[in-house]
């Protein structure tokens, strides 16, 4: 099969070539897709992309045009990819449905630790040969209540280690899962009123978008701490900032942003005109923002690579594969568990 793969790293390189074996004729670019760079696609079956792509309705009308069939992200959300005009042109889509859970789980936890104990600011600090402990005092998190709110792999692997820390774990889903016993169950409302800390590990949907807005966010504990390593839309920036100010918000950290599209994964330290608002939250002496690595570790690098590789492979068998394509009639359906599920 031969395939163009948009916004290729260079520490992505090895783990793909790994995974594909010279199997399919892939070129790697490390061009982003959007109009001006659809044409690479050109003579492609297929196409890889990433979460910071443009795969819109007037993207994928062009990649139609030039034959491509297939369109596989390298990432667990599909909400950058006009799923109705995949299906309206029969593309076929599929995501990589878990990678590394333990991954994300960590640098979620590693973030509420360092807003906790102000490693970054005791760092600054010690570099300047300032070893003062004024303004370092934490919390033990052994006791705290600590509010997971998604309860997919992530979410789970998440709650794990809160609770292994000897944290109190509540948890939301709409379905909660069986036998767990790191984590109980509780309406939102009992979350948000009583978590010390909230960690949010939600998929971004129109029902997802601004979930943690101005409403919920006066619900939550004065100084809570809120830690979202999954999609930044989820949050409405504008209301947490607000929250900031008037120390509703005691902690924040975050691996994504709302407007992360077209500024995270690139280096805009020359840049002019920077964005306000993030600029805005860096300046808050209780936030911590990292570019989206939370996934960024070699496992799960190479599980993604495995798994797009796979969704390959079934496609050039003429196998769809699962609840993320969008079969067509003489498609036969691979029986994986690559659906799209809870982060």
């Amino acid at each position: 099969m031969k395939v163009v793969a948009y916004s290729i790293k260079p520490f992505e390189k090895e783990f793909l070539a790994k995974a594909n074996q010279k199997k399919h004729d892939i070129t790697l670019i490390s061009n982003a897709l959007n109009m001006s760079t659809v044409s690479y696609a050109e003579g492609k079956d297929a196409i890889v992309v990433f979460t910071n792509d443009d795969v819109s309705a007037p993207v994928i009308e062009k990649l139609a045009d030039m034959g491509i069939k297939f369109i596989a992200t390298r990432s667990v959300g599909v909400d950058h990819i006009d799923k109705e005009a995949a299906t309206k042109y029969g593309i076929k889509i599929a995501n990589v449905p878990s990678y590394s859970p333990q991954a994300i789980a960590e640098h979620a936890v590693a973030m509420a630790l360092a807003l906790d104990r102000q490693i970054i600011k005791a760092d600054k600090h010690s570099h300047n040969f300032d070893f003062r402990n004024d303004e370092l005092i934490g919390f033990n998190f052994a006791g705290k209540t600590v509010g997971i709110i998604g309860l997919g792999n992530t979410g789970l692997a998440t709650a794990k280690i809160f609770h292994g820390m000897g944290c109190n774990v509540l948890g939301y889903d709409l379905y909660f899962p069986e036998n767990n016993t790191d984590v109980k169950s509780a309406s939102l409302s009992e979350l948000l009123t009583t978590a010390d800390i909230i960690s949010i590990h939600l998929p971004l949907t129109l029902l997802t978008k601004h979930f943690i807005d101005t409403d919920k966010l006066n619900q939550m504990k004065d100084g809570v701490m809120l830690i979202n390593t999954s999609r930044g839309a989820i949050i409405n920036t504008r209301d947490v900032l607000r929250a900031l100010d008037y120390g509703k918000i005691g902690y924040l950290g975050l691996d994504v942003y709302e407007f992360e599209k077209g500024l995270f994964f690139e280096d805009h330290e020359n840049d002019e005109d920077k964005d306000r608002l993030l600029q805005v939250l860096m300046e808050q002496p209780n936030v911590l923002i990292t570019p989206h690595q939370a996934y960024l570790t070699k496992e799960a690098l190479q599980e993604i690579a495995n798994q797009t590789i796979k969704n390959l492979d079934l496609w050039q068998l003429n196998k769809c594969v699962g609840d993320a394509c969008t079969c067509t009639k003489n498609c036969r359906v691979e029986n994986t568990p690559n659906t799209i599920k809870t982060v």
